[in-house]
Order: structure tokens, then C-alpha cells, then sequence
């Protein structure tokens, strides 16, 4: 399985870590978007959790 580059939200520093950045323990993300599909099967799920995400802040 590929070790895919991932993006520290925190201080925005790259790194092959799976859980936490190294550098300031902050949350990582994957840099890029999924890819576009028509038949896109999470989407429902992915729009709940926007909404629930705005209704917090």
C-alpha cells in the first residue's frame, strides 16, 4: 500500500506521518481533493458532515 504526503492543518508542513504532525502535534489532511466522480457514493455522507461541522461553529 503507497504512504500517501499528508498536510499538518496547524503550521501547514508536509509529512508522511499517518496520525499527527511531528513538528507541533497538530491534525493532518490529505493536500488534495478526492477525484471527481458522477456516481459519487459518499457524497450524502460528506455533505451531513459539512452541515453538522457548520452548525458547531
Amino acid at each position: 500500500m503507497p504512504v500517501r504526503m499528508r498536510k499538518c492543518v496547524k503550521c501547514g508542513r508536509y509529512t508522511l506521518s499517518q496520525t499527527v504532525c511531528p513538528r507541533c502535534g497538530g491534525p493532518l489532511r490529505l493536500p488534495v481533493p478526492p477525484k471527481f466522480s458522477m456516481e459519487d457514493k459518499y457524497g450524502r455522507y460528506r455533505r451531513a458532515l459539512r452541515r453538522q461541522m457548520e452548525s458547531r461553529s
